[in-house]
């Protein structure tokens, strides 16, 4: 089966020049106008004249249409195996005259699609949640019928194409790519080549070879064609790209993204307009979330139950690539959007003197992977990555692997984010090799908690003639806290202690170490603006007055340290302070402006120690690292010649103690084996209590008896003697 998918129209201009010469006025071939068939602008021709001049005609028009075939050849010759489909999210095709068919309720995308690809007559479609219009035109024939879709609903297009070994490498995906026109990526572009047309530049990405080409942008003025490796997610940063004239941005469905150890981030009070799936009579969120994962598509974001009852919608968009289109989202307080954030394929190839650790992530990575106890050491930095490695030698005592046994080892490695710190996005493994038909385990997650018995440290300030200013660590809404774990909304606490002081406060150079080697972050810098908002947040004042001011923080810690010390410059002023405008970036890359309580101090050489009116204020925090394996977990077993590897996801180990017992997590031991001490005394105590008392009575009872005796002794005496008496 071939399909013609492109109309070819031959310029007008390059024969205007001949039919200038010929001085007819009409002229007709196969009883369709030369003028209509290639629309050039309207002449005096006449058609009396020699035949010689009909001859000329003819050859240019019989050249046209060779030219014509020649340029469609590949369309004519493409198979019904290389035909697949391009989106343009966002665009509507308006031709009431083309409609071939109307699908409503059709409720995927790839149905629709389907449909479609099924149809030799169909070219194009339009889908909507629960519609799918299918054309016998494209945008292809006309151009003028794409327009953008009118606000409130978006609508996506889709048109037929065909590419070059779209049947093997792009197998089992309804459509190849999603088109954006003028977008253009700027930056992580890796190879540069030229193309004639934007379909041969799609072309190029999909067989390209030397690295897994993810996105393009081709030029229609210079016919550059850009290919590179990251595309809208996993490069989210939106300075990576930008607005083009004349250039078309098209990213590929076609490549496989890790689908394991993934983290969905939360967005509440929206859901999408339109999605790529509906699914019905899905009984959990969790369920919902599989299907987005196992998905034939590159699914992004999914929402559960909020359009009805066990209700699953699927998008391959999310909050990265949903920019040009205006209000995408529809807004439910009640509802919630999960967006895919990050997912982690992880492998070990246990080799006979080392094993090592691959990991493939689907967002770009900046951080390190290293060996939990050896984190200076035997370390692997990454910049800007999607796949990165690390090897651990058995011999090697800067990565201390562990052998367990006879052709067993063991260790420990953690996948860190941030350059300095541990935060509730890492992912710690422990890794396991295991020779001679046994197996090797890998299992992930991350449980890094404060010790439950380790109360929080009393605060330290130093005073200086002015108000009484203390540091504390507390819950994000106040409330003292004795445990907590990595990831845990926890707050920074500045306060005037003096109900009635005339002063406010303002706090700049927060500054966060380990209390070891002096490995330290720093959180406020010195203009007061947080110089991570990842990690922690602006300086906010509490009851409308600077008296009080909190840093909202997610808890971390140190690689190689389970102390958090925090330290930070506070300086009073009267009667109040006023706050600093930083330029902050958010999640999406964007740039804003926020207010944070602190101020730029005026001499960068003034030390706080020297600086009257400063205080310095401490507090510290011990965290605690839990990185264990589940005992249920279930593996995903590879068999080789010679070993046996396992993966396993570990989950955090709180949840894990939720299921397998009812103990609450905060209980202490110490405690526990007090309160049994007292119980053994109590008990002994009342033992020996009743063992007196019922001596004492035994005794008691053996006198009486002793006296009755006697008493009856001497009594039968008297009566013996007076009756011998008698």
């Amino acid at each position: 089966m071939s399909s013609r998918l492109e109309k070819f129209d031959p310029p007008w201009y390059l024969l205007s020049p001949l039919l200038l010469l010929l001085p007819f006025n009409h002229l007709h071939f196969c009883g369709t106008s030369v003028g209509h068939l290639f629309h050039p602008p309207r002449m005096a021709l006449s058609g009396s004249r020699s035949s010689s001049a009909l001859i000329v005609v003819l050859s240019v028009l019989l050249m046209g249409i060779n030219s014509a075939d020649s340029q469609s050849a590949e369309t004519i010759e493409c198979t019904s195996q290389d035909t697949t489909f391009e989106l343009r999210t966002g665009y509507v095709f308006t031709a009431p005259e083309e409609i071939l068919d109307t699908r409503p309720d059709t409720l995927q995308l790839a149905d629709c699609i389907e449909t479609c690809r099924l149809n030799s007559s169909c070219s194009a479609l339009n889908f909507e949640t629960g519609l799918c219009v299918l054309f016998r035109t494209n945008a292809f024939d006309t151009p003028e019928a794409l327009t953008k879709s009118q606000f409130p609903v978006y609508t996506i297009y889709a048109q037929r194409i065909c590419l070059a070994n779209a049947s093997e490498l792009c197998a089992q995906r309804s459509w190849a790519y999603e088109m954006v026109p003028s977008f253009e990526m700027s930056t992580f572009v890796r190879q540069k080549k030229q193309a004639a047309t934007r379909r041969a530049c799609m072309e190029l990405c999909l067989n390209e070879q030397t690295f897994q080409c993810r996105s393009a942008s081709f030029s229609a003025t210079t016919g550059e064609c850009s290919l590179s490796d990251m595309d809208r997610f996993s490069v989210t940063a939106r300075s990576a790209y930008t607005n083009t004239p004349d250039v078309d941005y098209f990213e590929t469905n076609c490549v496989d993204d890790p689908v394991k150890m993934c983290d969905f981030q939360r967005t509440e009070g929206r859901i999408l307009k339109t999605v790529d799936a509906v699914f019905q009579d899905v009984e959990t969120e969790e369920a919902c979330k599989n299907l987005c994962l196992n998905a034939n598509f590159r699914c992004h974001s999914f929402d559960f139950g909020d359009t009805g009852d066990k209700v699953c919608r699927l998008s391959h968009h999310s909050a990265s690539s949903l920019s040009q289109i205006q209000d995408p989202y529809l807004e439910i307080p009640e509802a919630t959007t999960h967006e895919l954030t990050s997912c982690y394929n992880v492998t070990i190839d246990c080799r006979s003197s080392d094993m090592i650790v691959r990991v493939k992530t689907n967002r770009i990575f900046s951080g390190k992977l290293y060996a939990k106890e050896r984190p200076n050491s035997c370390v692997t930095d990454v910049t800007r990555g999607l796949e990165f490695e690390l090897r651990l030698g058995y011999q090697d005592l800067g990565c201390d692997v562990k052998q367990e046994g006879l052709g067993k080892f063991f260790t420990e490695v953690v996948i860190q984010h941030h350059d300095q710190i541990v935060t509730s996005q890492d992912v710690g493994l422990a890794l396991r090799c295991s020779y001679q038909l046994q197996n090797y385990t890998l299992t992930s997650g991350l449980d890094l908690s404060v010790a439950s018995r380790v109360p929080t440290i009393a605060e330290e300030s130093t005073v200086v003639p002015g108000p009484t200013v203390v540091m504390k660590i507390a819950a994000r809404q106040g409330g003292d806290i004795q445990t907590a774990q990595v990831g845990d909304p926890l707050s920074l606490f500045f306060e005037i202690q003096e109900p009635n002081s005339p002063y406010s406060i303002f706090v700049r150079e927060l500054i966060a170490t380990d209390g070891i080697d002096n490995s330290e972050i720093l959180l406020i810098d010195s203009n007061g603006c947080p110089t991570d908002q990842e990690i922690m947040g602006p300086i906010n004042v509490l009851n409308g007055t600077s008296k009080v001011l909190r840093a909202p923080f997610d808890a971390f810690k140190f690689p190689n340290s389970d102390v958090v010390q925090f330290k930070a410059i506070v300086t009073p002023c009267l009667p109040t302070c006023e706050p600093v405008q930083c330029d902050v970036q958010d999640y999406l890359g964007y740039h804003r402006k926020i207010e944070s309580m602190g101020k730029r101090r005026r001499r960068r050489s003034d030390a706080a120690s020297h600086d009257p009116h400063n205080l310095l204020v401490v507090q510290s925090i011990r965290i605690a690292d839990k990185f264990q394996a589940v005992a249920d977990a279930s593996p995903a077993k590879t068999k080789t010649a010679s070993t046996e590897s396992e993966v396993a996801v570990l989950h955090n180990t709180d949840n894990v103690s939720q299921h397998h017992s009812n103990v609450p997590p905060c209980l202490n031991l110490l405690g526990l084996l007090m309160a049994g001490a007292l119980f053994l005394v109590a008990q002994a105590v009342l033992i020996g209590a009743w063992a007196f008392i019922w001596q004492k009575r035994r005794q008691t009872k053996m006198a009486e008896t002793t006296i009755e005796s006697d008493r009856r002794f001497f009594s039968s005496t008297y009566a013996n003697n007076a009756y011998a008496t008698s």
